[in-house]
């Protein structure tokens, strides 16, 4: 609900209706409150010394630390800027602060005879670290003030909260938990944007497919849970709940486009005749609409229909097949850009030459850099660079591991596609129904030629290469993975998220030469053909590498981006989700993933969702999680090159044993 602290700038206080001392009556609320994520709610000061509270106008003072500072005592903004890590660390951290800082936000349940009835909810910040009595005391604080007809719940503002508050009676601090509060929220923000176009509302995936091959760059696509296959449109509504790292959101990212979780949207489409409607569609963080207009608006078509990428020529020569732990990030044009990052990830955690520390000692005005931050969560006593670049290493060194296993070159898919002249003259049709754009026959070029890929066999020399390559290639009993790695994704403009084909159940010769040969026919698949097509990617520049990995039993798997995708603008926070198994659960909307939020900078994190399961996972997890939040933070200094703010997405599985592995390492969309 509230943000971690921000930068202090102090508005025009004209009109400041701020009001120190009085009880708070609803009313009063509302004169005072603003709009978060689509909840009024207040700021609210309780001063420990002078024993009273300040309810701040929310129009004037949108960040406490300027109103104590500059309002209460006497600071200027210039000083507050040259200390304001110390002073944020004095309202936020200290045990014995004087200001207990929060947010009163408003929300509304259902009594017994269906009545909506309001009641209050009282946090801290994020990176607040209250006591159990502090926080017992700032709630006793503020009940005795709050008109005594509206319920009052207290909600841990991160993992640390929740423990503290274990030790204290929910008698005497009643509480509620954010993926509680959150839980069933009727609209959510998945990707922010805004667009106009026409509404588009299948209520079931038969809808959908008899409709799929007419939706055009105009239309907004909305469903309970859109398939990853969807063409792109001008936006997306889910009116089912789904994570912000699914697919289909990563593919919202990328190409820019508005994409929320709009429950009520029966009701609206029903009550403004939505549905095949002209919409303007718009998504905030705290604000999500749907409004009809008037007439079909004068839409020009979108800048990426002229968008043109042209792919590096591939190296097709002399390529052997190579152990992943042997590449570095320049092979991505003999093996694909994920196989690259894997043997970068290897790199970096057996060299440690690399500097970790370069998104933390970025200038974030008015700081001159977060290395003070990061020392505090290395362990370090002070923030000498050096120092710092050598604790960072040996932390991420010690927190994960990259994945066994080797890396087949272009040169292999290049062989066996030369190796068949029915291959060759199906692509040659394709190419040429692509130049024509007779897109009425390209998805059954495409799904001939995925057929014949499958059915073709691979030549003797191309299947020896792999074999005699693979460990357990020959081994019935050893389970492989096989994973796309094509030059033709994680480009800037084109992420291709999910487009091309994984295989995690592979055992013996037989199987392993056909999840290859899947992974290959995958790039020439209808979704992906047309995707590339749009952007002017060329079928003769395109090729697919593929990645042969040991299986990992895994009690837990996910993905992280380190960023906070509903809020770009926001440096701190790491999402992070995880479920039961492997990373593919996570992504492609099968089940909702554990959702969390983790501070990289003052430390903390936070649960958005517990998701299928229904309950939180334990706090020594959760611990975990933190660790490897943070580790992904520092590969970003890596792995962004000169976009030191390029966030990351990272899958990764958790063993057993507790060991986190890497699996795959690529660009999140943005």
């Amino acid at each position: 609900m509230t943000a971690a602290p921000s930068e202090p700038r102090l508005p025009d206080a004209a009109g400041d209706r701020t009001v120190v001392g009085a009880n708070l009556s609803l009313p009063l609320f509302r004169a005072l409150s603003g709009v978060l994520a689509g909840h009024p709610y207040l700021k609210v000061v309780v001063d420990r010394t002078e024993g009273t509270w300040h309810l701040l106008d929310t129009h004037v003072h949108p960040f406490h630390v300027d109103y104590i500072a500059i309002r209460v005592l006497g600071m200027t903004l210039e000083e507050l800027d040259a200390e304001l890590d110390a002073f944020n660390a004095s309202v936020y951290m200290a045990p014995d602060r004087r200001f207990l800082l929060g947010v009163l936000s408003l929300h509304a349940d259902e009594d017994a005879d269906g009545r909506e009835r309001p009641f209050l909810v009282l946090e801290t910040t994020e990176a607040d670290t209250m006591s159990g009595p502090l926080l017992e005391e700032f709630y006793r604080f503020v009940r005795g003030r709050v008109d005594g007809r509206l319920p009052l719940l207290l909600k841990p503002a991160n993992h640390g909260q929740e423990h503290e508050l274990a030790k204290v009676s929910e008698v005497h601090v009643p509480r509620i938990l954010s993926h509680e509060l959150f839980g069933n929220r009727t609209r959510t923000c998945l990707n922010p944007g805004e667009a106009e176009g026409r509404l588009r509302y299948f209520r079931t995936r038969e809808e959908y497919q008899e409709a799929a091959a007419g939706l055009g760059w105009s239309d907004i696509v909305a469903m309970p849970c859109l398939p990853d296959d969807v063409p792109r449109v001008a936006g997306f509504v889910n009116t089912a709940p789904i994570t912000p790292l699914s697919h289909t959101n990563v593919l919202a990212s990328g190409w820019g486009i508005p994409n929320a979780i709009v429950r009520d949207l029966d009701a609206l489409v029903r009550d403004k005749g939505l549905d095949g409607a002209w919409v303007r569609y718009r998504v905030r963080e705290d604000e999500i609409t749907l409004s009809r207009l008037a007439a079909e608006p004068s839409l020009e078509r979108p800048v990426w229909h002229q968008q043109r990428i042209r792919l590096d020529a591939p190296w097709l020569e002399d390529a052997p097949v190579l152990a992943l732990h042997r590449l570095r990030r320049e092979d991505r044009d003999c093996y694909g850009t994920k196989a690259a990052n894997l043997g970068e990830l290897h790199h970096v955690l057996d060299s440690r030459t690399a500097d970790l520390t370069v998104f933390h000692a970025r200038p974030r005005p008015p700081r001159a850099d977060l290395l003070a931050h990061l020392a505090a969560r290395l362990g370090e006593p002070d923030a000498d660079r050096e120092r710092l670049r050598v604790a960072a290493a040996e932390r991420v060194a010690a927190t994960v591991r990259a994945p066994e296993g080797v890396a087949l070159p272009f040169r292999l898919h290049h062989l066996f596609l030369t190796s068949s002249p029915a291959l060759q003259q199906g692509i040659g049709k394709l190419k040429m129904a692509l130049e024509l754009e007779a897109f009425d026959v390209v998805d059954t070029l495409c799904l001939h030629l995925q057929q014949l890929v499958r059915s073709t066999p691979v030549p003797d020399d191309v299947a020896r290469a792999v074999l005699q390559s693979v460990p357990g290639a020959l081994d019935a009993d050893s389970r492989l993975v096989v994973r796309s790695s094509s030059n033709a994704e994680d480009l800037p403009g084109f992420s291709a998220a999910g487009i091309y084909d994984s295989v995690t159940t592979v055992r013996g010769a037989d199987q392993l030469l056909d999840a290859v040969r899947q992974v290959w026919g995958s790039l020439l698949s209808a979704r992906s053909v047309r995707l590339r097509h749009e952007y002017g990617i060329s079928l003769d520049d395109t090729y697919m590498g593929v990645i042969v990995q040991e299986y990992v039993p895994a009690d837990l798997g996910g993905v992280l981006v380190t960023c906070n995708p509903t809020r770009r603008e926001d440096f701190r926070n790491v999402y992070l989700n995880c479920s039961p198994g492997s990373p593919e659960r996570v992504v492609d909307g099968t089940v909702l993933p554990h959702q969390y939020l983790y501070n990289t900078v003052e430390g903390g994190g936070r649960t958005v969702d517990v998701g299928s399961s229904g309950r939180d996972l334990d706090a020594a997890t959760r611990t975990s999680l933190a660790g490897l939040a943070l580790t992904g933070r520092l590969l970003q200094s890596h792995f962004s090159g000169d976009d030191v703010d390029g966030a990351l997405d990272i899958e990764w599985l958790m063993t057993a044993e507790g060991t986190f592995r890497l699996v795959q390492i690529r660009p999140y969309a943005r």
